[in-house]
């Protein structure tokens, strides 16, 4: 049950970075996914090095955090994918 609930976070992240960077993004739906998975295990990361992993409540930080990393991770994702299609279409 865990591994569905990381999919659903990794997919709410992922299309919420994609919604606040600018421009259409060109990336899967499988690849946004993926994306906000690791943007979450980036930004809890970043929660545990800040030491704000474990707060009392809701961990509004940690959420922050995850949220910046899937963003990050989506934008340079993005980047990535586009030159990967881009070179595959040149050859064909």
């Amino acid at each position: 049950m865990h591994w569905l609930w990381v999919i659903v976070v990794g997919l709410v992240l992922g299309l919420i970075a994609k919604a606040i960077i600018p421009g259409k993004q060109r990336i899967p739906l499988w690849l946004t996914v993926v994306f906000g998975i690791l943007g979450s295990i980036l930004g809890n990361a970043a929660a545990g090095w800040l030491g704000v992993a474990d707060t009392r409540g809701v961990d509004w930080t940690r959420h922050a955090l995850q949220l910046a990393g899937a963003v990050l991770i989506v934008f340079v994702g993005d980047m990535l994918w586009a030159s990967v299609r881009g070179r595959r279409r040149e050859r064909v």
